[in-house]
């Protein structure tokens, strides 16, 4: 698990193997951090300056032979607050050649875990309301936790309102949920249940197919249409069955 995670922040396999077992070991040996984590000798002294070069290790001066030791685990916060910092410096010169070659009305589509994740950044990048239809509480998706929060924080800030019409299955099927949702919401008729959703901010259309209650799982589909014309027809619709649901 920390190994996966490791690899996750930036370091490579050896890395993240050599690292760990110098935060349990102190000071140690090429030989011995070898035979802690079957890393050929070899591919150590190749991994060594980097983590030394990341800071993240520190070499024992006056031992007989070349010793290294772990640095504190918050060193590695500091490489994501580095890597962030240099991101930020970049990133209006990126969003301005984004916007010169972005067209007014596009069609894309993203899937699983990821392409939810960046549709909710969508949804914090137009700061608009949101409108939902069939919606199954995919928020609630136990691997989102943390993402979802951090998402919910922002979208705060910006005053982003949410209306629901959901799914009829979350009244029967999970009504733990019900008293976290946040209100006004509504819900389908049972015969009106499905395994898609439809979801409209803005200028866009945010279409899901293969929904199940309560995840989002690397199956499902989303299909963003942005054209405003559209997304206010959507929005009409909304009303409509929003005025005709009890």
């Amino acid at each position: 698990m920390h190994l996966e995670t490791l690899q996750e922040l930036g370091l490579s396999q050896n890395e993240a193997k050599i690292y760990e077992a110098l935060l349990g070991s102190g000071e140690t040996s090429v030989p011995e951090i070898s035979a802690k984590t079957q890393v050929h000798k070899r591919n150590i002294y190749d991994t060594v300056p980097r983590l030394l070069n990341k800071g993240l290790i520190y070499q024992i001066v006056g031992s007989k032979e070349a010793k290294y030791a772990a640095v504190s685990p918050d060193k590695l916060s500091d490489l994501i607050w580095e890597k962030e910092s240099k991101l930020n410096g970049i990133l209006p010169s990126l969003t301005k050649q984004f916007t010169k070659t972005a067209t007014g009305e596009a069609v894309y589509i993203y899937k699983g875990k990821e392409g939810f994740k960046n549709y909710l950044r969508d949804i914090l990048k137009v700061g608009k309301d949101v409108y939902f239809i069939g919606a199954k509480g995919g928020w609630f998706d136990r691997d989102l936790k943390t993402f979802i929060a951090e998402f919910l924080n922002s979208a705060k800030k910006k005053h982003i309102r949410y209306y629901h019409i959901f799914d009829h299955n979350i009244k029967t099927k999970a009504p733990e949920l019900l008293p976290l949702l946040g209100k006004p919401y509504k819900f389908l008729p049972p015969q009106y249940s499905t395994t898609g959703a439809i979801d409209i901010f803005g200028d866009r259309i945010v279409t899901f197919s293969g929904l199940t209650l309560k995840s989002i799982t690397e199956d499902v589909m989303l299909t963003v249409i942005v054209n405003r014309e559209l997304a206010d027809c959507y929005r009409t619709w909304f009303k409509f069955m929003w005025d005709h649901i009890k």
